[in-house]
């Protein structure tokens, strides 16, 4: 390990130990890292001095505005944002929204009742109870993403596990352990809507977070000691995520498979609906969060935020409340502009094949995007 690499590292746990943000990180933890943010944010303009590669001097970028976050500097949404992920986040406008109701409204089951509901009545018809079956529909739908990425990329073999979680803040992580294991982490809190079962595991599985960390750390030379988020690289992995469901099963392919092989081992019959048009819209109220993240920023109520996220995202009143310690100004409040921005930024570019295994092999960050 040379100097820069360990003063990297002792400057990702630094900021990662202030609550400045999440690292991932296998290996040894350095015995001294800087503990005042001050430090940190030098140690960051020293390394960005000689950063040996784009990807490590745009995640140093981001801990240093990290650690002046920390320190009290607080700039602009807008502008912490960019120095964070590597990209300019932008407040949409309401139309857009609009726009995905409309595709919604075509896509959903049933004519009568707001969009809100009939949304909400298509995702109870397709929960699972008891949640406890979950894992063995996880493992087929893993057996499935993982043969059609392999057609994308080579794979080794790999041990992918499903668990049921309780009191943590998501509804799913993909987590790849090393030694080719890996665990998908599923919220047993929240209902599980079996219509998404190839958009979770495509996107925390293959051939979004998993193969991604298995594939860049097997063929890493400079190894990927600690990758720390927010930052520019992650923009890239959310928005591959989003659109990991569409890659493998293009068209109405995902639909065809549930209820091929899915649906009928619970008793769920097709509808009518449009599963790749739901899930289009889905991706597109992403940009929901974003929006409610500037008005957090600006110092909105809970209850405007709240009215804004069942208004646009077609949140339940619970749901949205259950939110906003997500949406509340933070070291991590950029975080949420990368599904959306990564997502809008990676589809029209993700072409053939090819693009993917670059997304998947290759240390690449929002700007490297168009070549």
């Amino acid at each position: 390990m040379t100097d820069w690499d360990r003063d990297y590292d002792m400057l990702a746990f630094g900021t990662s130990r202030l609550g400045g943000g999440v690292l991932i990180h296998r290996g040894s933890t350095p015995a001294e890292v800087p503990s005042a943010p001050q430090a940190l944010a030098e140690q960051a303009d020293r390394l960005l001095e000689s950063a040996p590669a784009p990807h490590l001097a745009a995640q140093v970028r981001a801990m240093r505005a990290v650690a002046r976050y920390l320190g009290g500097e607080r700039l602009p949404l807008a502008e912490y944002a960019r120095e964070c992920l590597g990209l300019e986040p932008r407040r949409l406008p309401e139309s857009v929204f609009e726009e995905a109701h409309e595709e919604l409204a075509a896509a959903l089951p049933g004519a009568s009742g707001s969009t809100a509901d009939r949304l909400r009545a298509w995702q109870a018809a397709h929960t699972l109870e008891p949640i406890e079956r979950l894992p063995g529909l996880v493992a087929d739908a893993v057996a499935e993403t993982r043969a059609r990425t392999r057609a994308i990329v080579p794979l080794p073999d790999e041990v992918v596990e499903c668990r049921l979680v309780e009191s943590v803040s998501f509804h799913a992580a993909g987590e790849y352990e090393g030694g080719l294991k890996s665990t998908i982490h599923i919220n047993r809190a929240i209902p599980f809507n079996l219509a998404d079962l190839l958009y979770v595991v495509a996107h925390e599985g293959h051939p979004g977070h998993i193969a991604e960390s298995m594939l860049k750390e097997s063929a890493s030379t400079e190894g990927l000691r600690a990758r720390f988020m927010p930052s520019p690289p992650f923009v890239l992995s959310e928005g591959l995520g989003l659109l990991a469901e569409e890659i493998l099963f293009p068209g109405d392919e995902a639909q065809v498979w549930l209820n091929r092989h899915i649906f009928p081992k619970v008793g769920i019959r097709p509808d009518g609906s449009d599963l790749a048009a739901i899930h289009h819209a889905k991706n597109v109220l992403w940009g929901v969060w974003g929006n409610a993240a500037f008005l957090a920023d600006e110092g909105a109520s809970d209850a405007e935020l709240v009215g804004y996220l069942t208004r646009w995202a077609l949140y339940s009143e619970e749901e949205a409340a259950s939110a906003l310690g997500l949406l509340r100004p933070s070291p991590m409040s950029p975080y949420v502009f990368g599904y959306f921005h990564g997502w809008e930024l990676l589809r029209p570019w993700v072409t053939g094949h090819d693009r993917v295994r670059r997304l998947l092999t290759e240390h690449l960050i929002p700007a490297s995007i168009g070549g």
